[in-house]
């Protein structure tokens, strides 16, 4: 006999979906729309993001769940003296698609894990294989918040393990997050990709200092011959550090605004096999982000 699915109803199974979604990516996000803008100072090469992202949990029973996810990001950048040609590369785009299932033990634990598609390229002609990347998830989570142990403060723990098919990295990446209530109006996080302490002023308005990751890869259709050597694709990874605004209009939707300081930036063309190519930028930076989003 197939399960009766329904659509989840927000507030009744808040708890369970709102740790389920993150299982997937370490938000409870149900909706985002955001904007990024990475003004770089010493290179005048800045950089601008575009994102909408949207999660959707369909129940099949009580313990048993399906997450539908979409992903979309397009980067813009604003180039400036660099000694070759970027017409073909004056953006990328990163389009994703996955599937998820997420199973609920009668205790603490939750178990859950997704795979999907992505494609990421600057899509200067038709498709290719190198566009194509895909992704995979597994997750633990031991869930303590409601029902905590005698004598401990709420509490959440998140193991798990990330692999995707991006060129030059054949191994998954660790992924843990440990987050926990230590006042009444005080929490944190510790783990990756980001670590943090929040306040709450009120119900509306939090405040928070953080440390985290961010990231893109993208594939260069056609490929590009810079100093003699072939650059294949194109990426930036970032540590920064900085602080955060969240304003709640309602219990679920709010607007958020973040201002960092990149302590690591590392943007550069590369081949296939993560040899650099030509270093883009390097020099630490402020970094810009806002947005909305609707969440459990």
């Amino acid at each position: 006999m197939n399960p009766k699915i329904s659509i989840t109803k927000l507030g009744i199974t808040s708890l369970f979906i709102g740790f389920s979604l993150m299982s997937f990516s370490q938000t409870s996000d149900l909706l985002r729309i955001e904007y990024l803008n990475i003004p770089n100072s010493d290179s005048k090469n800045s950089i601008e993001r575009f994102r909408a992202f949207f999660q959707l949990p369909l129940k099949i029973d009580e313990q048993n769940y399906i997450v539908v996810g979409g992903d979309y990001r397009t980067i813009h950048f604003d180039w400036q003296n660099l000694p070759f040609s970027t017409d073909e590369i004056n953006s990328v785009q990163t389009l994703e698609a996955t599937l998820g299932y997420v199973y609920k033990t009668e205790g603490d634990w939750i178990y859950a894990a997704n795979g999907g598609l992505r494609l990421a390229s600057n899509f200067a002609g038709k498709m290719v294989s190198d566009d194509y990347l895909y992704v995979g998830n597994v997750y633990a989570i031991r869930d303590r918040t409601k029902t905590p142990q005698e004598g401990s403060r709420p509490n959440r723990l998140i193991l798990g393990l990330s692999y995707s098919t991006t060129p030059g990295r054949d191994y998954p990446l660790p992924i843990i997050n440990y987050y926990r209530e230590f006042h009444l109006n005080w929490t944190y996080t510790l783990g990756v990709p980001k670590t943090n302490i929040r306040y709450k002023f009120d119900k509306n308005n939090h405040v928070q200092a953080f440390v985290t990751l961010d990231n893109f890869f993208a594939n260069i259709q056609k490929n590009k011959v810079v100093e003699g050597k072939l650059a294949e694709n194109i990426s930036m990874t970032t540590v920064l550090g900085g602080l955060g605004y969240e304003h709640y209009f309602t219990d679920h939707l709010l607007y958020y605004g973040y201002i960092a300081y990149t302590l690591s930036n590392d943007f550069r063309l590369r081949d296939n096999e993560r040899n650099d190519i030509y270093t883009i930028d390097e020099q630490p930076t402020i970094y810009f982000r806002t947005g909305i989003k609707f969440k459990i």
